[in-house]
């Protein structure tokens, strides 16, 4: 195996960074063991930065530790995925109405910009589940910045870190795909409309309906 290149960065948060990507893979899977031993022999690296940088996946939920056993790439329970779910389609749908109502043109020319990256990605027979799901990403990451409240915005990127550890179940169930994108144009056409009760509700509408995909 090659060596891994770090940045200057701090070096545990480049480690976390490096391990947050191969969870989100699936190269470590949920469940496994994170052997300290290779993983520090393949960065070059003490076994102090790499677990401060396990301290930290722990703290977003992605890592577990257990007692003189080590750390386990965290399993999501279906009640875990549905508390996770549930607290974004408050947090979302809340930043959804305040998109609705306070965002400028050009804000909502962004979206829709996205929106159309989206439908791009999803053609009919050539889907890129990838693809869809890092816009579909940035999308949401981008109606929580136009409502504009970092509390917000700091509850849900932890969260949406926990959601990424069962996202393929959720784009694999057929039909999903085509379901959001609809979800999608119903969000945008409230908020053109400056509508936020409706925004609100077609974003809890459309997180309850990817709970059902993922479950």
């Amino acid at each position: 195996m090659s060596a891994v290149t770090l940045t200057p960065r701090a070096l545990y948060e480049e480690v976390a960074e490096q391990l947050r990507q191969r969870i989100f893979s699936r190269e470590l899977e949920p469940g496994s063991w994170i052997d300290e031993l290779k993983i520090a022999e393949e960065f070059g690296i003490s076994r102090t930065p790499l677990r401060e940088a396990l301290k930290v996946l722990a703290a977003e939920g992605l890592v577990t530790m257990k007692v003189r056993r080590g750390a386990y790439v965290t399993e999501v329970s279906e009640r875990d995925l549905a508390d996770v779910y549930h607290l974004l389609a408050l947090l979302e749908s809340d930043a959804a109405g305040v998109a609705a109502e306070r965002a400028t043109p050009e804000q909502i020319a962004e979206l829709k910009a996205l929106h159309a990256e989206l439908e791009a990605a999803a053609r009919p027979g050539r889907v890129d589940r990838e693809h869809f799901f890092a816009v579909n990403e940035r999308f949401h990451m981008r109606l929580l910045a136009i409502a504009d409240n970092r509390w917000r915005d700091q509850l849900v990127a932890d969260l949406r870190k926990v959601m990424k550890l069962n996202r393929h179940n959720s784009l694999l169930k057929a039909g999903r795909i085509a379901e959001s994108l609809a979800e999608h144009r119903a969000l945008m056409a409230a908020i053109e409309a400056r509508d936020p009760q409706a925004a609100v509700a077609r974003m809890q509408a459309h997180f309850r309906s990817g709970l059902e995909a993922a479950a």
